[in-house]
């Protein structure tokens, strides 16, 4: 799925070890396809973050995401303490889609910019 929609092609042992780790992981089929998948890492309590959403391209804006966001939202709701962070970093463009579920953009009068490091080997 990241190769569909051009995000990094982590290895496949990397992303396995990733993904044990996960809160939350959902993947969504249409007649045995993979077509969106979305997972929460965090402490599973106070802090949340949202990753890979990702929809097929052949089945974006239909709805996909919003069912992958929503259930992944629901669930956090479950588990997640009172006033819990639930953060995420959109790619460029999808911003006004997340707002649509209550999340703000940065930077704004109360936040800052949210910033990124990767490991380079």
């Amino acid at each position: 799925m990241h190769k569909l929609v051009n995000f990094y092609p982590y290895e496949y042992n990397d992303v396995r070890a990733a993904l044990e780790k996960d809160i939350i992981n959902i993947k969504i089929y249409s007649s045995n396809k993979l077509v969106g998948i979305g997972r929460v890492v965090g402490d599973g309590r106070i802090v949340f973050f949202l990753k890979d959403i990702i929809v097929h391209p052949e089945f974006q804006n239909k709805g996909v995401g919003t069912l992958l966001v929503m259930n992944l939202l629901n669930q956090i709701k479950k588990i997640g303490c009172d006033h819990a962070y639930i953060g995420l970093m959109s790619t460029s463009g999808t911003e006004s889609f997340y707002e649509r579920f209550g999340f703000i953009k940065r930077p704004n009068g109360t936040f800052g910019s949210g910033m990124v490091m990767f490991v380079e080997k």
